[in-house]
């Protein structure tokens, strides 16, 4: 199973976190970031959107899954150590209401727990409990049936 570390910035709302109902799971584990703490994460796949896309040939390394606003991710980032291999999603559509009076969203840009639930799907390792308590679930695999049938063997 794909070692999965999610490195969490605590200025999001944990109650409003599509992540929070995977906390205790096998291979997911949770590292808060701290200002005054470096983070040594190994060799990980950054799921990154400027990075080369993910492919079953990256399924060799654990995963690392940066859970923050898009723009403090420079800031989270400083703060690990290890060797980041940068990977990307296809083109997904998100089933994610957001809204942001401060900042624009990248267009392809995920919930959480949709970005980690595509990439383990596309390294092989589909986990559908992962989407077991995500409210917009059935519309993110409605959208996304290419991601969906591959999870299906092709159904």
């Amino acid at each position: 199973m794909i070692d999965v570390l999610i490195y969490r910035d605590p200025r999001e709302s944990a109650a409003k976190c599509s992540l929070t109902p995977l906390r205790g799971m096998e291979s997911i584990r949770f590292v808060p970031h701290r200002i005054d703490r470096r983070v040594d994460v190994g060799e990980r796949t950054l799921l990154h959107p400027d990075g080369e896309l993910l492919t079953a040939a990256d399924a060799g390394r654990g995963l690392l899954l940066v859970d923050c606003s898009w723009r403090r991710l420079p800031q989270l980032l400083a703060m690990l150590d290890g060797t980041l291999v940068h990977r990307r999603l296809p083109p997904l559509v998100t089933a994610y209401p957001r809204k942001s009076r401060q900042f624009e969203d990248p267009a392809s840009g995920l919930a959480s727990v949709e970005a980690l639930y595509a990439a383990l799907a596309l390294l092989g390792e589909p986990r559908p409990e992962l989407l077991a308590q995500y409210r917009w679930a059935r519309g993110f695999l409605d959208a996304n049936t290419d991601l969906a049938r591959g999870l299906n063997g092709g159904a």
